[in-house]
């Protein structure tokens, strides 16, 4: 009798299981591998602007096509640049102001102790939050 007739149903499944699903995983690995680390691509603005009212336009049409009001395309598109702009900043990140805060107080005793004259704490902080926002450029 042969081998595969003399099997169970179960055993079958156990076996197709044990041999399919690694299988698979080498076969998946090999083909998405690289994929998966491919270069990313920085967007211009005014191509991400033009993406942005894209989408906009589109909620506003199918707003329309449902009976509602059509959007202000132009008003929703300036409105999320500006608080994209705003948000996007360091000076919005409230830990890494407090973690900015603590440095130049630390570093006004230091000056202190040596007889020179404080820094002014928040300008101080802007300076360095400035300086961070512009590190990349």
């Amino acid at each position: 009798m042969p081998l595969l007739a003399s099997l169970q149903v179960g055993t079958i499944f156990i076996i197709i299981v044990l041999v399919a699903l690694p299988l698979g995983a080498i076969v998946f690995a090999m083909g998405a591998g690289n994929a998966l680390q491919g270069p990313v691509h920085a967007v211009s603005a005014e191509v991400r602007e033009e993406e942005i009212r894209q989408m906009i336009q589109a909620r506003s049409d199918r707003g329309v096509a449902k009976g509602r009001p059509a959007l202000d395309v132009e008003a929703e598109v300036d409105k999320l640049l500006a608080s994209e702009s705003g948000a996007a900043g360091l000076g919005g990140d409230r830990a890494l102001r407090e973690e900015i805060r603590q440095l130049v107080v630390a570093r006004n005793e230091r000056r202190q102790r040596q007889g020179k004259e404080p820094l002014d704490v928040e300008r101080e902080i802007e300076r360095q939050l400035r300086e961070l926002e512009n590190l990349g450029q």
